[in-house]
């Protein structure tokens, strides 16, 4: 299932479907040796929650406005007052606007890569790609370093993930969703969910014959710890899929009607309520998604229309729930699209679009021991640059592992002993966290 599709004809596929229990066992597979790595002592976030805003957001157009640039820089949206002082975003985002209070907008973001592949790439890692290497995903860091309890998913993406595991190894990809919630439907997840008339009982007796072959094999090789790796996988997999508990995670008709009523009945608003609902379950990275962001024409009618009122309910909506449920400060949120867009607006359509722009975006962050309400970096008058020092997606990626207690110059070797850094050249934005 596609996500969207981008300019460059680039659709976000999922990266990995995990089968049912009746195609193998395959949920083993995605679990299957697994280690913990050290985490630092004293972090505030246990999980984190990324949204990806999948196309490159015009950054001039959300959360970095120019009232008093040119008409032809501009646009047609106005800025307005939060409830910071001195900070304001666009007129489109209301909601948001009330909660600025929690969340830290990052200003002046930039790169070089203007292809959405490469810039998704880098933005869902922290490190620029390159050709030699697949670094690994924000989510597959974090379920090495921080695997969660035993019955629930470590990494779950709603529907799917732009963020691989890389040379870590398909167990560290996510668990896949493949649909999104819709509002009044059971939500079911492969996997999680006992479709095709698969029963519990069917499970424990396939389960056994499992462990029976298991038991077998180990009779004759006694010391292998692929084995040992199978056993214990195949039980955590076990565990999920028979689990209640697993099972009631991503059941969002069990949340109040009052307490889901500001997340809409949009698929993004009802991700970030799914989203909510899995950290708080003890899922330690969700990922979703909120596409169509790449308007090189007509960008004012999609954005106004579209895209901003998705963002602004549902993620307002997300920093509010977690608030609510005493988990903003134990989540770290990171929002990123892959780039911002020119601030000079084009021709192709009667109003005009945006094109690709790295040089120049914005991102935002909240919880984990997050600063809301605060501003950091800026762009010059136009948008067109940073007007000081450039913050870098290294630099965001240093400090989310940072609020996850996650060092991000640990290093990890490849299968061939090749020794490779989290984040090979980012330095923590302490501001955030001041």
């Amino acid at each position: 299932m596609a996500i969207s599709k981008t300019c460059d004809g680039v659709h976000r596929r999922d990266f990995l479907r995990v089968g049912a229990i009746g195609a193998g066992l395959t949920l083993s597979g995605y679990l299957r040796m697994a280690q913990a790595g050290e985490v630092q002592p004293g972090a505030k976030a246990k999980s984190a929650i990324f949204i990806n805003l999948t196309g490159g957001p015009s950054h001039m157009d959300t959360f970095d406005l120019k009232p008093n640039s040119a008409s032809e820089y501009r646009g047609t949206f106005n800025p307005i007052k939060t409830n910071v002082d001195g900070v304001e975003i666009c007129e489109h985002l209301p909601l948001l606007a009330q909660c600025a209070d929690k969340f830290a907008i990052l200003r002046g973001v930039s790169h070089t890569l203007g292809a959405h592949e490469l810039g998704t790439e880098y933005v869902n890692t922290g490190n620029r790609p390159i050709p030699s290497l697949e670094y690994p995903g924000y989510g597959s860091v974090v379920t090495k370093e921080k695997p969660g309890e035993q019955d629930i998913p470590p990494f779950v993406a709603i529907p799917n993930s732009n963020q691989r595991p890389g040379f870590l190894g398909v167990q560290y990809a996510p668990l896949n969703t493949t649909a999104t919630p819709r509002a009044g439907q059971p939500f079911n997840v492969r996997g999680i969910s006992l479709g095709g008339g698969i029963t519990v009982a069917e499970i424990e007796r396939r389960a056994n014959l499992l462990a029976d072959l298991d038991r077998t094999f180990a009779a004759v090789e006694s010391n292998s710890q692929l084995l040992t790796g199978l056993d214990r996988f195949s039980e955590q997999a076990h565990a999920i899929i028979t689990s209640k508990r697993a099972r009631a995670a991503f059941d969002i008709s069990q949340e109040s009607a009052e307490f889901a009523k500001p997340y809409g009945t949009d698929p993004f608003g009802l991700s970030c309520l799914l989203a909510t609902r899995l950290v708080e379950s003890g899922v330690r990275f969700v990922a979703t998604t909120l596409g169509g962001w790449d308007t090189h024409q007509d960008n004012f009618t999609k954005l106004k229309t579209s895209n901003l009122p998705k963002l602004d309910m549902g993620l307002s909506a997300l920093l509010n729930g977690l608030e609510q449920k005493g988990l903003l400060e134990s989540t770290v949120v990171y929002v990123t699209g892959e780039f911002g867009r020119t601030p000079k607006i084009n021709t192709r359509s009667a109003e005009g679009g945006r094109d690709h722009y790295p040089r120049c975006m914005f991102m935002l962050m909240a919880g984990g021991g997050v600063r809301g309400g605060q501003v950091i970096g800026e762009s010059d008058d136009n948008a067109m640059a940073p007007r000081h020092e450039a913050i870098t997606p290294d630099d965001v990626a240093a400090s989310f592992y940072h609020a996850l207690g996650i060092d991000h110059t640990h290093e990890y070797h490849t299968n061939t002993g090749r020794p490779i850094t989290i984040v090979r050249d980012g330095h923590v934005i302490k501001q955030l966290f001041s």
